[in-house]
């Protein structure tokens, strides 16, 4: 049973750990939760910052819905970070929701978002608990732009695109855990919004990103839709939502793609468990080192929202630094103002329409991680 208001869930991966610094940044105590103590101390020991003066217990739990339950009950929030979400996240979703806990996750794997409102959307609400999925640098930056658009009145199509910067080379950058949960995105449709449905993108779908912020096109793909067109699919400001997600300075986009192109030629017809097997085989072949802590003079992003009306036009821009340690200070972000119980709706919500768009960026731009511009096209 936790004995402090936040339970970071997947305590010893690279996002949990970043998570902790925030807290301990915030003097928010918590409960760190995984399936091995002893991995999760010698990992806080070697990459958690300021850990001589955080108030926080660790706890072993395995991954089943009683043993989390057991472990999250006396928390208020549980952040998870245990992927691929698809294959493991309803698990901690159900046992928040049994254990009287707001949930938090980073992912935005579609099918798994889509499961969570349609299966624990309502429950979470006559509980009067928020269940968030994809709070994170990769959806919320732009999410955030999206939201920035839809101030201008009239605007009700969107095209996003989150940019990244990281580490040349291919997968770098690229952690063991976000390799597979890559892989098992290839299992389920990708969608886009239109004309108010969710339509699936072709297979081999990809982009050319525009942006003024560089010389050439950044080659990007739908990355399994995103989370955004789920959050606007209901919304009623928005008829069609399309976004993509590019590396720009990185090839690690062109080689999913391929791999891609390879899944669907190869494997898309295989048996579920020979698929298992293919994905093992490509996740064990990656390093499985954590990448070294973010620099702001390499780890750099643009995510950028161009929204369109009848007659009028907007792009808002997000540019960021550090998207691993920016998705550690949105997810806390969130803690904050559920613990002070200052949120806008419960039930299943995005991190912007929880808890305001205005207030996550400024959350970012207070700490150096984020600025913002909007200009009328």
């Amino acid at each position: 049973m936790a004995n402090y208001p936040v339970v970071v869930y997947g305590a010893s991966g690279y996002t949990g750990m970043l998570i902790m610094d925030w807290l301990i940044d915030q003097n928010i105590g918590f409960t760190a939760v995984g399936r091995s103590a002893a991995r999760i101390k010698e990992m806080m020991a070697q990459r958690v910052v300021r850990l001589e003066s955080a108030k926080y217990e660790i706890i072993e739990a395995e991954h089943d819905v009683d043993s989390l339950v057991n472990a999250f009950k006396g928390a208020k929030v549980v952040c998870n970070t245990v992927g691929p979400f698809i294959k493991f996240g309803l698990v901690a979703v159900e046992a928040a929701l049994k254990a009287g806990c707001h949930h938090l996750d980073t992912t935005g794997e579609q099918e798994y978002i889509r499961n969570v409102r349609d299966q624990f959307g309502e429950q979470y609400r006559q509980a009067g608990l928020l269940v968030s999925p994809s709070l994170s640098y990769m959806y919320t930056f732009v999410e955030i732009a999206a939201e920035l658009a839809l101030e201008t009145h009239g605007i009700d199509t969107l095209e996003t695109v989150t940019l990244a910067r990281g580490p040349r080379g291919v997968g770098a950058g690229v952690t063991v855990g976000s390799t597979a949960s890559i892989f098992e995105m290839y299992r389920s449709e990708a969608c886009y919004l239109w004309e108010n449905e969710l339509v699936p993108h072709a297979p081999d779908a990809s982009f050319n990103f525009t942006s003024p912020d560089f010389m050439e096109p950044v080659f990007g793909l739908p990355w399994g839709g995103t989370s955004l067109p789920i959050y606007f699919e209901k919304d009623s400001r928005v008829r069609a939502c399309v976004s993509g997600v590019g590396f720009y300075d990185n090839p690690v986009m062109k080689t999913v793609h391929a791999l891609g192109q390879k899944w669907e030629a190869e494997y898309k017809d295989l048996p579920a468990e020979q698929q298992d097997e293919v994905i093992k085989q490509i996740v064990d072949s990656t390093t499985p080192a954590m990448p070294p802590r973010e620099r702001t003079t390499i780890q750099r992003s643009v995510d950028f929202a161009i929204g369109r009306g009848q007659l009028a036009a907007v792009r808002a821009t997000v540019r960021g630094v550090t998207p691993y340690i920016s998705t550690g200070a949105l997810q806390v972000a969130g803690v904050m103002k559920l613990l002070d119980n200052d949120i806008n709706c419960v039930g299943f919500a995005s991190g912007s329409k929880a808890f305001g768009h205005r207030y996550l960026l400024g959350f970012l731009e207070q700490r150096g991680l984020a600025t913002a511009t909007v200009e009328t096209l």
